[in-house]
């Protein structure tokens, strides 16, 4: 798979996506990355890539043709037609795991990262084939977008992280928050570990684990418990939990 961000600041995505889970993949070459600068599709001396926006309001929006350049050689220089353009704006639906399990099949990725008040919606319209956001707030650019997406979509490639368990007992792999972690020391000044997790009862442990992911989600986001179905016996490991809190 491969990502083409366009943006004004590629050195922010470069140097991002060069640490860590990302920057092995791309070494190993599991995962493609290229940069786009708009600013590279400008024909003034100045590079001129906004403008003042029609019918007045503050700030400046950002021309399209720069862009349409851009993707249009993102997609000429790779030559995917599976290709999903997605512009990276707070106006867009929210990021989800499900989302980003839907597009990790997808061999060509192009983010598109906002700047000032936004894009002109003409390109949105003609060239974008979703839009996505972090959340229901505001941020200075889509960069920090792009490498949310590009870091948690390079998580689910077969391989990257070594065991591919990992990612499948991630939060929100199976619709919950995660069930939580510990490691040595089993006794110190914060505390001990949690008894079953020393059993070796794998059973015990299993149950233990569910029982933790459900309640942690019922506690902390109880609108997931509202879109998954759960079995009788999550039901009623998460009735116990709940009893032992309310206890």
């Amino acid at each position: 798979m491969r990502f083409d961000v366009i943006t004004l600041f590629p050195e922010m995505i470069l140097e991002g996506a060069g640490h860590g889970v990302t920057g092995n993949a791309i070494a190993q070459n599991v995962v493609g990355l290229s940069v786009w600068n708009p600013r590279d599709y400008t024909q003034d001396k100045h590079r001129t890539v906004d403008d003042r926006p029609y019918g007045g309001g503050p700030g400046m929006v950002m021309k399209y043709q720069p862009l349409v350049d851009a993707v249009e050689d993102a997609r000429k220089t790779h030559c995917h037609a599976d290709c999903k353009v997605v512009y990276l704006s707070p106006q867009g639906k929210q990021i989800t795991q499900e989302l980003l399990e839907e597009v990790r099949h997808i061999p060509q990725l192009i983010l598109v990262a906002g700047r000032y008040e936004g894009i002109d919606e003409r390109f949105v319209d003609a060239l974008c084939d979703d839009e996505w956001s972090l959340g229901d707030y505001v941020i200075s650019g889509g960069e920090l977008a792009a490498l949310v997406v590009i870091d948690a979509v390079t998580r689910l490639i077969p391989g990257v992280l070594g065991d591919d368990d990992s990612a499948k007992q991630d939060s929100y792999a199976e619709g919950l928050l995660d069930y939580p972690h510990f490691t040595r020391p089993e006794q110190g000044q914060l505390g001990q570990v949690p008894s079953v997790l020393l059993s070796g009862n794998h059973q015990a442990i299993d149950s233990w684990r569910m029982k933790q992911a459900l309640g942690r989600t019922a506690l902390r986001r109880p609108d997931l418990l509202e879109r998954k179905e759960l079995t009788a016996e999550q039901e009623a490991l998460l009735e116990e939990f709940l009893n032992e809190v309310q206890a």
